[in-house]
């Protein structure tokens, strides 16, 4: 007997409700052992244990620790669906669940993504109800979506360990999501009014630079006119950057924001190798390279206002994400069916933060719905999880849902949603952009005059 796409998701809502707990267990797990993007190691494991006591088979390691692992369903053949969670922590060791050594902490929900991504895959598997569809579902956990610790990541890219410094651009190098069709990965955010759910909306892309401004040592306070001073260098350039913010135009939601991580070596001797980072982010990459040439030219003026050089190093960040609207309103009916249509937040909304999910936007339909359940600020050291049934539970059931509508019925609905897709890029276009992102330069301001 065939059963309908309502008495499918049925099933998988039970499975999910009888598992709870443990899906529940698996976020708070997670959130004892934060570990940031490609050293998530300890995370990894406990994830792919999880998998492998649904009975599939995990593949471990893929761009270092991701996870992966595919079923099959029983009714033909039909599109591959991925449902991703992430695996990396933020460094912010005033969270009250940092790691006291590393400082890592689950300061944006990560946890609670994997947790929901296990969750689904076990109301899937569980149930039975693959039996019935087309295609396959794709479970991954992937790394470093959180583009921090560049420098270390950077060694690892010098070692011939990575290519990418973000985890989904390097499992797209490594053809990790050449079998899948489409995807999903739902965020998590704060509670707001009554809301539960959110249909996702637009995001920043961005590059990045390292900086480094190279003067000359001396004595800072016996001799400091034989030195060039790089942190000043720096700060001037700053200051530049600053300068350009008028002409940044509000449409294309442009964000620089510069750290220094290197101010320099003694306080007795004038700097001579001082370092920042920033991301340069846009709404599209047209304003990107707008915004980048602008900062450019201020690091170069720094260095040219004392005589310093500065090393401009840009990296490929991640592309501006865009929702699949077919995609995104099949996700939107089974929200709207479990949690009612007045807590599904409004389609529309532009976020300036940025994913690596853009990257997959570009590539296939994607989306990244959000689940509310969260308390405090994203990326700061009060964010926690405090709603496991709006943050975990009800995610996991509405991506379950959403892939049972799009592979029951011999995946009628997935095949509709692919053939009226037009991907941005092919794999091949894709890489090759990243590859035009990635240069240095060094510029060298001309000696004084004598």
């Amino acid at each position: 007997m065939t059963l309908s796409k309502d008495e499918l998701k049925s099933r998988v809502y039970r499975e999910i409700d009888s598992r709870a707990d443990e899906i529940v267990a698996v976020a708070e797990a997670v959130a004892d052992i934060p570990e940031p993007g490609y050293r998530e190691v300890k995370t990894s494991r406990l994830i792919a244990g999880k998998l492998r006591g649904l009975g599939l088979a995990v593949r471990e390691g893929l761009a270092l620790t991701g996870v992966k692992a595919v079923a099959a369903g029983g009714y033909g053949p039909g599109p591959a669906v991925a449902i991703l969670g992430e695996l990396d922590a933020l460094i912010v060791p005033g969270h009250v669940r940092a790691d006291p050594t590393t400082g890592a902490a689950h300061a944006c929900g990560h946890n609670a993504q994997v947790a929901m991504m296990f969750g689904a895959a076990a109301g899937l598997v569980g149930s039975g109800v693959l039996s019935g569809l087309a295609g396959r579902v794709v479970f991954m956990a992937v790394p470093a979506e959180e583009y921090i610790e560049v420098e270390y990541r950077e060694g690892l890219r010098a070692e011939g360990k990575i290519a990418y410094l973000g985890g989904k651009p390097e499992l797209v190098r490594l053809g990790e999501f050449d079998d899948v069709d489409m995807a999903m990965l739902t965020h998590t955010m704060p509670t707001r009014r009554r809301l539960a759910i959110g249909v996702g909306g637009t995001n920043n892309g961005c590059v990045v630079k390292r900086v480094q401004f190279l003067g000359r040592g001396a004595h800072a306070g016996g001799a400091p006119h034989a030195g060039i001073n790089a942190l000043n260098a720096a700060m001037i350039a700053l200051s530049a950057i600053h300068a350009q913010r008028e002409t940044f135009k509000d449409a294309d939601t442009v964000r620089v924001h510069p750290i220094i991580t290197r101010g320099g070596e003694a306080v007795n001797i004038v700097p001579a190798d001082v370092r920042l980072e920033t991301f340069v982010r846009g709404r599209s990459l047209e304003a990107i390279r707008d915004a980048e040439k602008k900062v450019d030219r201020c690091l170069r003026a720094g260095a040219l206002a004392v005589g310093s050089r500065v090393r401009i190093n840009t990296l490929p960040g991640y592309l501006p994400l865009f929702n699949d609207r077919r995609l995104q309103a099949v996700f939107r009916a089974n929200a709207e069916a479990l949690v009612g249509k007045r807590r599904v937040a409004p389609p529309g909304y532009h976020s300036t933060g940025s994913t690596d999910m853009g990257d997959i936007s570009h590539l296939m339909p994607a989306i990244q719905p959000v689940a509310a359940g969260a308390r405090g600020t994203s990326h700061g050291d009060d964010y926690v999880i405090e709603d496991h049934e709006l943050a975990v539970i009800n995610p996991a059931k509405i991506m379950a849902a959403t892939v049972v509508d799009l592979l029951a019925d011999g995946a009628a609905a997935g095949n509709e949603v692919l053939a009226r897709h037009k991907p941005r890029l092919t794999r091949r276009q894709y890489l090759e952009l990243m590859e035009s992102l990635r240069r240095e330069e060094l510029f060298e301001a001309a000696p004084a005059e004598e």
